[in-house]
């Protein structure tokens, strides 16, 4: 039996005691969105000439619509009956456990959005799989550096044994993330072209501000998260001194 897809449920009650579901559904092993029953044709802004990123890769003759954008359409259109600052009781139900938390439209609709974007199959999201495969719903900045720097390190583990190039000083990292920003503002700018309300595209200016800032902060914050390890680092060194001669 081929092994079954992994689901992530995204579950918005609304004040009004309304409530929008959004399930996404993940190939076990490429990690990519499976499609969806919708049927609906995909909206011009979804095309791969709208608004293209400078660095895609992709041609439309063969990948006639954004993968990410294609992904994102459905919840951008569930998304008109929403205003960001709107509160919503947010519950994201994965295989491992349920998450439920009262948060803001715009900051549900970042996590979602993430790791629609992530998983979508877009080119220049490959690195962020992984992160969507153990989802963190709502994660705060200090979670956020913390996963993508374990991620990248593991990434640069397995690069070293296959005979490349780690990169263990986090060099790219901050490459992979200014890649996003160009990504992220190509959707900005599709999802402004047809959104009557700001809670989509606030929603992806959050994922923006992240993009832009993580490059900055990530070596800076990476000391501050220093006393996280220092029993083990104080174990090592007391390690090292009683092995020497």
């Amino acid at each position: 039996m081929p092994p079954q897809p992994l689901t992530i449920e995204y579950r918005f009650r609304l004040q009004d005691s309304s409530e929008e579901l959004f399930t996404i559904r993940l190939d076990p092993q490429t990690l990519e969105s499976l499609p969806g029953q919708n049927s609906t044709p995909l909206p011009e802004w979804t095309a791969l000439s709208f608004a293209q990123c400078a660095s895609c890769p992709l041609v439309a003759a063969s990948s006639p619509h954004c993968p990410a954008a294609a992904n994102l359409a459905p919840i951008v259109q569930h998304g008109e009956k929403l205003i960001s600052i709107d509160l919503v009781d947010l519950q994201v139900t994965t295989a491992e456990r349920t998450t439920i938390q009262k948060t803001t439209a715009q900051r549900a609709l970042c996590s979602l959005m993430g790791l629609v974007i992530a998983t979508s199959g877009c080119p220049h999201t490959a690195f962020f799989k992984p992160m969507a495969r153990f989802h963190l719903p709502l994660a705060s900045e200090e979670e956020t550096i913390f996963r993508a720097t374990a991620t990248y390190l593991m990434a640069q583990y397995f690069v070293k044994n296959a005979g490349g190039e780690a990169d263990f000083n986090l060099e790219k990292l901050t490459d992979l993330y200014r890649t996003m920003q160009e990504v992220n503002l190509a959707m900005a700018k599709r999802v402004r072209s047809t959104s009557k309300t700001d809670s989509s595209i606030n929603a992806i200016a959050l994922l923006d501000m992240y993009a832009k800032a993580l490059p900055y902060m990530i070596k800076q914050s990476l000391e501050e998260l220093r006393y996280l390890f220092e029993p083990f680092l104080q174990a090592v060194a007391a390690s090292g001194k009683s092995s020497s001669p």
